[in-house]
C-alpha cells in the first residue's frame, strides 16, 4: 500500500505528515496542535533572528530596548526604517517603536510620512488594516538584504 502523505502550510513553512495508513495520519495529525506550532514558530523566528544580526554586525546593534543604527554611513530615511523593521522579530514593529529607535540612533526622520510612502513602494504592509504595526514585505526584505546591506559593507 502507499504511504499516505499530508502537507501544512504555516507561516515559517510547511510540516508534512505521513502514515502507512490513515489512523497513523490522523494520530500524526493530533500531535500538531497550536502550542506546537507556536514553539516551532518561534524556534524558527529567533534562528532568523540571530541570522539577521550577523548580518547587520557594525551596521545595527541589539539592546535591551531594539535596535540601534550604529554606522556612521549616510543612510536614506527609507533605508533607516527598513534597517530598524529587517533586524526586528518577524520584521514588523509599531510606528512608535520604529520612531523610538531611530531616536534612540540619533536618526530624524519624520515616521509616518516615510511609513505611507514605503507601502505605496511595496516595502512594507499593514498585517492587520487598524493595528500600528508595519512589517517588510518579501519585496521589503530582499530590497534590504540585496541593495542596503551590500552597500553598506561596500562603503
Amino acid at each position: 500500500m502507499p504511504r499516505i502523505r499530508v502537507g501544512i502550510k504555516t507561516t515559517f513553512g510547511e510540516i508534512e505528515v505521513s502514515g502507512e495508513t490513515a489512523e497513523e495520519v490522523l494520530k500524526a495529525l493530533e500531535e500538531i496542535d497550536e502550542v506546537f506550532l507556536r514553539e516551532v514558530d518561534n524556534r524558527i523566528s529567533s534562528l532568523m533572528v540571530n541570522r539577521a544580526r550577523d548580518s547587520l554586525r557594525g551596521i545595527v546593534e541589539m539592546r535591551g530596548d531594539g535596535p540601534i543604527i550604529v554606522t556612521k554611513k549616510r543612510l536614506t530615511h527609507y533605508e533607516a526604517i527598513g534597517l530598524i523593521l529587517y533586524s526586528m522579530k518577524d520584521h514588523q514593529a509599531s510606528s512608535g517603536e520604529i520612531k523610538r529607535c531611530l531616536a534612540a540612533s540619533g536618526r530624524k526622520v519624520t515616521v509616518p510620512a516615510r511609513l505611507h510612502e514605503m507601502r505605496r513602494r511595496g516595502y512594507i504592509f499593514k498585517p492587520a488594516e487598524r493595528s500600528p504595526i508595519y512589517k517588510l514585505s518579501t519585496k521589503g526584505v530582499k530590497w534590504i538584504e540585496e541593495e542596503v546591506l551590500p552597500q553598506l559593507r561596500k562603503r
